[in-house]
């Protein structure tokens, strides 16, 4: 359990890389040099421990100066890095006239002080499915990037000869997963907007954009986590001017993500805020902060065995996946169904590869060995934050 000054230290330095504020008096007081290892193990978890050495540096709390600007320097190598693939991507697909719409980190980062601040793992830009063939083909021809995987559920990833991860999506979000907020996603084209000077480059409204970020948040909470970054992209996009604050409600509202976007707010104001935790607040902290970006096999296989009921439907529900999940591995299934079975059969040699094995066995060891009641009490966490 990480105690409790080191959180209340840790998230007041990640306002004040944020707000661009100094750390108030009281909590300069709580600082002790000794913290430093722990906040930065706290901070790569999440990919913020830039943000970190930020906070420390501007504060005048950093011990060892050369460390600091070595994690500096190399955020900005990175954003750097990523941005000249995305402007390479994007210049490929608007020479082929190629409809597409930028997501997650590449529209966030105008919302920070400054861009280099709001980290990302890979490129996600949105296609329409039927295009997606023709910006591999010119993306590996013309650039030489190399197609990690094609069975995919709603995106494929390629990497860059300077190793950086491009996704290309022909769905945001799966069936099934965030409250089915597919049922509201699926429109995300008719609603997007020509951005000026391009005949190609589309941009998703602010409501739609801002729905898709609580969606994509909720799945990463059914998934068995969700990075402290997204709570700082949701407190930001909070904190801008925007006409269409009450049409993020309808569309939230409408895709049955309102509870949970509420219940993130909530945990933003505690965070960059200052707001007092709640009950529900805690029990949200305690997840995130034992998940990580990506989640943990325990928190994932827990909410699964609460939804599924149990350690044999978790399991059943692993080996033999809904249709619905399935034909977005293989499309075939969409004009012939009665090829199920032997997709599904096709879908279990992907235990030959070395990654999903670890992953699988990870699995069926925390299926075994999670209690019931934690399972229960994971099932009361979901209804209380709206999943």
């Amino acid at each position: 359990m990480i105690e409790k000054q080191i959180i209340q230290v840790f998230f007041a330095l990640l306002r004040s890389a944020i707000c661009g504020q100094p750390l108030s008096e009281e909590t300069a007081l709580l600082y002790d040099p000794d913290m430093q290892s722990k906040l930065l193990a706290i901070a790569q978890k999440h990919d913020l421990a830039h943000l970190i050495v930020l906070a420390l540096n501007n504060n005048g709390l950093i011990t060892n100066d050369t460390t600091s600007k070595k994690r500096l320097l190399a955020a900005v190598y990175r954003y750097e890095q990523i941005n000249h693939t995305f402007n390479q991507t994007t210049a490929v697909l608007e020479e082929l006239a190629i409809p597409f719409v930028p997501l997650k980190g590449a529209v966030m980062r105008s919302y920070y002080p400054e861009p280099w601040m709001r980290t990302s793992c890979d490129i996600d830009i949105l296609l329409h499915r039927e295009d997606i063939d023709k910006a591999i083909a010119a993306l590996t021809e013309r650039l030489q990037y190399t197609v990690n995987y094609v069975e995919a559920m709603h995106d494929i990833s390629l990497t860059t000869p300077e190793s950086v991860h491009v996704e290309l999506h022909f769905d945001l979000v799966e069936e099934g997963r965030a409250q089915n907020a597919v049922d509201v996603l699926h429109s995300v084209w008719d609603n997007a907007v020509l951005r000026k000077n391009s005949n190609c480059w589309y941009e998703m409204t602010d409501a739609y954009f801002y729905f898709y970020h609580i969606a994509h948040m909720a799945k990463h909470f059914e998934n068995g986590g969700c990075g402290i970054r997204s709570f700082i992209d949701l407190w930001l996009l909070e904190k801008t001017d925007s006409a269409e604050k009450s049409s993020r409600d309808k569309l939230l509202k409408k895709g049955n993500l309102l509870t949970f976007a509420n219940a993130s707010r909530s945990l933003c104001e505690v965070w960059f805020g200052g707001k007092e935790h709640d009950d529900l607040t805690l029990k949200m902290q305690d997840f995130i902060l034992h998940g990580g970006v990506y989640g943990s096999s325990e928190n994932r296989v827990a909410l699964q065995q609460s939804k599924k009921g149990g350690r044999l439907g978790y399991l059943f529900s692993r080996i033999f996946i809904p249709y619905a999940k399935l034909k977005r591995y293989y499309p075939i299934l969409e004009k012939h169904r009665w090829l199920t079975p032997f997709m599904q059969i096709r879908r279990w040699f992907m235990l030959l590869r070395p990654s999903v094995a670890r992953m699988a066995k990870t699995e069926l060891f925390a299926n075994a060995n999670i209690e019931r009641n934690t399972a229960d009490r994971m099932n009361a966490f979901l209804n209380d934050i709206g999943l």
